[in-house]
């Protein structure tokens, strides 16, 4: 067994769980002082410890003294509610994220995934020029001025790999991560359809003006939101569709349908028509007071019209590698150094189907 104990990957482990530093000291007979030497290098373990740190955690033995890989900074982790998210929750994010990372990398190696296709926009300092981003992205995407069918696919698309942590789902509103291979994790504790999709666009919109930038401020979550929304309803199709009120009365029969026509919230809508002056400060405020008042605030009425998007990528990955590639679970979570129990939190899916969720050709073997 390699005898350097690396304790940052430990503490990588007890995280990933959400455990605490006395959950596992208890579950391995020792102190919670002990742990925290071990986990910041002032102490090694025996052999036996490393194997019983291992069962408690489902992890190998030597994914505590493996290939030691590059931390995250905080500047690649976009938080969507960075001052409101309890640290111990930021903290488990980020060791999922740092773990869902490492099999993106593994999958990103075996595969030929869906090349990387977001421009970095980083001279975008007013909202009319993220506007312009946003428009250039639909161009280099390839998708006109019409609503987009499907965002999570989109994503996919452009080369990012979308999924959920179920454990944090309902604490992180949503967040994406500036990698090599960028993820975008969604909030599926939301109810909306809708609200997903605003999600995704958020995010990308991190990837296209924020590379490199710490964000979570109002300004950064201000432009991502902009960009969301032009993204969503670009400006022009905005300007020529939307229904317009009705002597000063908003048309929510016209909004209605608009929504299912693109595929956002009415609140979204609001906020869109209110971005472009389309209607008055007064008829905006009107019109998310008669969305909470009728029961609308978070889940509105026509959401359960619009199916909801399913990720793709991951589980494709996960066909492909077993029907081509002769390469099942039990076999990248040994690549990772972890047990099939701990993969299959990390990537929230049965492992036993591994099951295809799309017919359309997305993957092809490294030849």
């Amino acid at each position: 067994m390699d005898p350097e104990f690396n304790g940052a990957e430990l503490r990588l482990a007890r995280l990933f769980p959400g455990l605490a530093l006395e959950d596992v000291a208890d579950r391995v007979g020792k102190t919670r002082q002990y742990l925290h030497k071990l986990e910041t290098g002032q102490a090694t373990p025996t052999d036996e410890l490393i194997v019983q740190l291992a069962d408690a955690l489902d992890v190998e033995p030597d994914f505590f003294s493996g290939v030691r890989f590059p931390p995250i900074s905080d500047e690649q982790f976009h938080f969507r509610k960075l001052f409101t998210t309890r640290a111990v929750v930021k903290q488990i994010t980020m060791a999922r994220a740092e773990m869902f990372g490492r099999l993106v990398g593994y999958l990103d190696a075996k595969l030929k995934l869906p090349p990387l296709k977001i421009p970095t926009v980083s001279d975008a300092h007013s909202l009319i020029e993220v506007e312009r981003a946003s428009d250039r992205c639909r161009a280099e995407w390839g998708l006109g001025l019409g609503p987009i069918a499907h965002m999570t696919r989109l994503a996919e698309n452009v080369g990012v790999v979308v999924t959920t942590f179920q454990s944090v789902s309902k604490e992180v509103d949503a967040l994406s991560v500036s990698l090599q291979r960028p993820i975008i994790v969604r909030n599926e504790a939301k109810p909306s359809a809708c609200r997903q999709r605003f999600d995704v666009g958020h995010e990308l919109g991190h990837f296209v003006l924020h590379q490199g930038r710490a964000t979570g401020d109002r300004v950064t979550e201000s432009e991502a939101n902009r960009f969301a929304s032009a993204l969503l309803v670009p400006r022009s199709m905005m300007l020529k569709l939307f229904p317009r009120p009705r002597f000063s009365r908003l048309d929510w029969t016209g909004i209605r349908d608009f929504k299912l026509t693109w595929k956002v919230s009415k609140a979204a809508i609001l906020y869109r028509a209110r971005q472009l002056d389309l209607i008055s400060d007064d008829q905006y405020r009107t019109g998310v007071i008669t969305l909470k008042r009728t029961g609308e605030g978070i889940v509105e009425r026509e959401d359960g019209l619009i199916p909801a998007e399913i990720p793709e990528m991951l589980g494709r990955s996960f066909a492909v590698l077993a029907a081509k590639k002769g390469i099942h679970p039990a076999q990248i979570a040994s690549a990772l150094r972890v047990r099939l129990a701990l993969l299959q939190d990390l990537v929230g899916f049965s492992l036993d189907e591994a099951v295809v969720t799309a017919r359309r050709p997305a993957l092809t073997l490294v030849r």
